[in-house]
């Protein structure tokens, strides 16, 4: 297997935040609501990864190297399962296993249905991110992937709904998620590429 050191590298990286939260978590050290900052750090985390997979295909396109694409389906898995987690972390701490909580709050609080969607989302592009599916799909493969862009702006909403007074933070992911959207365009896209291989063949004749 090709960039075996960097997957794992990777891998490492992802698996290390969750058990150093659980860990803050049963030794008291994430506040009087451990509970609460298990589930909001998740939320967060699982923001970050889908970021960084975002970030993967441009990172590629400027320097044409194929670790970046190497390990785009492992952090998308990652993400789902910081999602599902932080799911979990709702379910037991935040809804106390209580399932007519839970039902309510997908009826009533816009938050949590924006939230589900996503999670509805990152579900279906998880199941079908394997050979077999890119095989049976064929080209609706890469259409229905490409429903990770609405589920980076369910995710934004579903921040700025939990955040609400506290925009500065929010408005940092969204800038950097906008980047990212726009780097799809064609045209910006097309230009990404052209800086990367300028910047191969000659790097100190191209500033960026």
């Amino acid at each position: 297997m090709r960039y075996r050191v960097w997957r794992l590298a990777v891998f490492l990286a992802a698996s290390v935040p969750p058990l150093y939260w659980l860990y803050c978590a049963v030794f008291g050290l994430l506040g009087p609501d451990p509970g609460k900052a298990l589930v909001d750090n998740l939320g967060l985390g699982a923001l970050i990864l889908l970021l960084i997979t975002l970030a993967m295909t441009p990172l590629q396109q400027l320097s044409r190297w194929g670790g970046w694409i190497a390990v785009r389906r492992q952090l998308g898995l990652w993400c789902f399962s910081y999602v599902a987690l932080h799911l979990c972390g709702y379910v037991l701490f935040i809804a106390g296993l209580r399932l007519e909580l839970v039902l309510r709050d997908l009826t009533e609080r816009p938050y949590i249905i924006v939230g589900a969607l996503a999670f509805t989302g990152l579900l279906a592009l998880a199941v079908t991110s394997n050979r077999f599916s890119i095989r049976r799909l064929g080209r609706k493969w890469k259409a229905l992937h490409r429903l990770v862009y609405v589920i980076l702006l369910l995710a934004l909403l579903h921040m700025l709904w939990v955040v609400r007074a506290d925009l500065g933070e929010w408005l940092a992911y969204a800038l950097i998620g906008g980047a990212l959207l726009l780097m799809r365009v064609s045209t910006v896209a097309s230009g990404l590429q052209r800086v990367g291989a300028l910047w191969r063949e000659n790097p100190k004749k191209v500033e960026i």
